[in-house]
């Protein structure tokens, strides 16, 4: 997702597939030329290691772990929000509420539906405040 959430590329894959080998799989279906403005990569610590080490040998990205502050009780961490808010949107559309799909395709075929579903609703909105 872009910083304010709106999604650049899903990669559905299988649950026992852990997360990092996940990422390499997004970032190698990217088209590198499609993103030229792209330089950094926020991430939670499942993508620690030599996922941050192979994205910046492939792409010349940089890989920022999002880190758990130490102790107990709610934080907000940074970008990560945005990650969070972003499932809620996505969590509102019934067929993605729950794993109905056979095909990992299908499901990356809904989630692109649900946001461009939010993205036109923005879009509505911005052009009815326009013409107010």
């Amino acid at each position: 997702m872009d910083t304010t959430g709106l999604l650049l590329k899903a990669v559905v894959h299988p649950a026992d597939i852990q997360d990092r080998d996940g990422g390499r799989r997004l970032v190698d279906s990217l088209n590198l030329e499609d993103w030229p403005r792209l330089k950094k990569l926020w991430a939670d610590a499942g993508y620690r290691g030599s996922f941050e080490d192979w994205v910046t040998e492939r792409t010349g990205w940089t890989v920022e772990i999002v880190e758990k502050p130490l102790g107990g009780g709610f934080q907000v961490l940074p970008r990560r929000w945005v990650v969070e808010r972003t499932f809620a949107w996505l969590g509102k559309f019934r067929r993605l509420s729950k794993d109905y799909e056979a095909l990992p395709q299908s499901e990356e075929t809904w989630i692109y539906l649900a946001m461009s579903d939010l993205m036109l609703a923005r879009l509505g909105a911005a052009a009815e405040s326009v013409a107010a």
